[in-house]
């Protein structure tokens, strides 16, 4: 049945989707700021460190995981042991509750591509935000209704990703990654130009690149390096498991891995530079400390960088729409895998059509994605996502490297079947840092994570928000994973 599956047309329309899959919003608003808060400079010994033990070694044996069964996340597990086919399931519950927010955050980036013209979002940027765009309410609970300021560019950025995934791997999800990443790239190099030549730049690159290496000796910067590389490059969302599927039999799958890993880590340093760069002329503009001015996540793309287009001194609407015209790239492509993965698990186990598969993932996250679109979506979206990366991603990334390294030991076999088809070597280093390191480091993250739980409530929300947007989404992605490895399998077992 191997003939009647997707295939890349080439390499390097593989590797530009895999890239894309792994650059997205994080390596633009969160890598810059982990690594300043971490040491530093200093950060990048960690950060390698995590990648040759962690991040390069779980991304080649999802490829040798998709590409030895052709299959999907489910599949793939279920040709392991029958019984773990939830794993894959439950992977793929927690994508699908990222996808269902992500192309909402999506939404924010091209209307604040289109705010950029003119900075119509004036000088309050905070304000404009969450009370004019947002129309966010005083009540946590209160919906307000569906916001249609967000509502349209959502429905925009979901149309488009529908029409990528509808035309499938070759004629969709390639080929717009061919033309996305290049362009991405250009952007991205045209906003680190820009930043390093505004005055003050060299104050934020300072604060950056300065080496604090008393840092080396904190657990929670190990920590946060392992969390910043698990996280960026896609691994424990099944994605890399569906792409790698769609590969044909003779690939070159470790070096596809250091590659597309080496690739990101490129792009996330980049973006380091040109945001700390920005920061810094803030800092000089407002004479306050760096520090004063760095932040992540939403605050620094919807309010700290609005407020600092502000105060260009010339073309700032233009580096406004480089800006976030590079999100809304850069989101795209990992907006597309995400879904991409979910549609592979679904046309495997059910045999549907890939119209069908499209039809169903798109139409129920759209339909989820909804309420996020509201008066009291930010808050909803915030406490969902602290949760589904920290007890989904990771939980299941910890439960991935245990069942093959250890319950299954499937580790001599899968490296086998990558030296048998690659020109790089695997040898004894991947099979120690997946049987030890990386579930040594993942189990420390987890208990971490539960530590500091249990130490202080997450942000300023009602327990009951917590618990069920929280906690119940969380734990509600597993029960789902069981609940979808019960139904006959009707797609083919085959494992070609």
């Amino acid at each position: 049945m191997e003939q009647a599956r997707e295939q890349w047309g080439t390499r390097v329309g593989f590797l530009l989707a895999a890239i894309g899959s792994a650059i997205g919003l994080g390596n633009i608003w969160r890598y810059p700021y982990v690594a300043y808060e971490n040491g530093g400079g200093a950060f990048l010994i960690p950060y390698f460190i995590a990648l040759a033990t962690a991040g390069i070694p779980i991304l080649i044996l999802e490829y040798a995981l998709g590409h030895s069964t052709r299959g999907s996340g489910p599949k793939a597990y279920r040709s392991i042991r029958e019984r773990w086919e939830w794993l894959g399931w439950w992977q793929l519950a927690v994508s699908f509750v990222i996808a269902t927010y992500y192309m909402v955050i999506l939404g924010w980036a091209l209307s604040y591509t289109y705010f950029a013209i003119g900075t119509q979002w004036g000088e309050d940027t905070d304000a404009f935000f969450f009370e004019s765009y947002l129309g966010v309410g005083e009540e946590f609970w209160s919906l307000g209704g569906i916001q249609l300021s967000v509502l349209v560019p959502v429905l925009i950025m979901w149309a488009a990703v529908y029409f990528v995934l509808l035309r499938g791997v070759r004629r969709g999800i390639e080929l717009a990654s061919r033309i996305l990443m290049p362009v991405l790239v250009i952007m991205l190099i045209a906003i680190v130009i820009r930043g390093v030549t505004l005055p003050g730049a060299a104050e934020g690159l300072n604060v950056l690149l300065t080496p604090d290496f008393s840092a080396l000796l904190d657990g929670t910067v190990w920590i946060a390096a392992y969390g910043q590389v698990f996280f960026t490059l896609s691994i424990a969302f099944a994605i890399m498991i569906a792409y790698s599927s769609y590969l044909p039999r003779r690939t070159d799958l470790s070096n596809n891995g250091f590659i597309a890993a080496l690739s990101n880590c490129s792009f996330e340093f980049l973006a380091a530079l040109g945001v700390f760069a920005v920061l810094g002329f803030l800092a000089v503009q407002q004479n306050v400390a760096v520090d004063e001015v760095a932040t992540s996540g939403i605050g620094l793309a919807f309010i700290a960088f609005p407020s600092i287009i502000n105060q260009f001194p010339a073309l700032n609407s233009l580096f406004g729409v480089l800006f976030y015209g590079s999100l809304v790239f850069a989101g795209f492509t990992s907006a597309i895998s995400i879904l991409e993965a979910i549609i592979s698990g679904v046309r495997d186990k059910f045999g549907l059509s890939r119209t069908g598969a499209v039809n169903l993932v798109c139409g129920a996250a759209f339909l989820v994605s909804l309420i996020y679109t509201t008066g009291g979506g930010i808050g909803f979206l915030d406490i969902v996502d602290h949760f589904i990366n920290n007890y989904g991603l990771v939980l299941s990334g910890l439960v991935q490297v245990l069942l093959v390294g250890w319950i299954a030991r499937e580790l001599p076999r899968l490296r086998d079947h990558i030296n048998r088809v690659s020109d790089v070597y695997v040898g004894a280093w991947w099979t120690i840092s997946l049987r030890f390191i990386t579930p040594l480091i993942l189990g420390a993250a987890t208990a971490y994570n539960i530590y500091e739980e249990l130490s202080a409530a997450y942000g300023d929300y009602p327990v009951s928000a917590l618990l069920t947007l929280g906690g119940g989404v969380a734990l509600g992605a597993v029960i789902i994973g069981f609940v979808l490895s019960m139904p006959r399998w009707r797609g083919t077992e085959t494992t070609g």
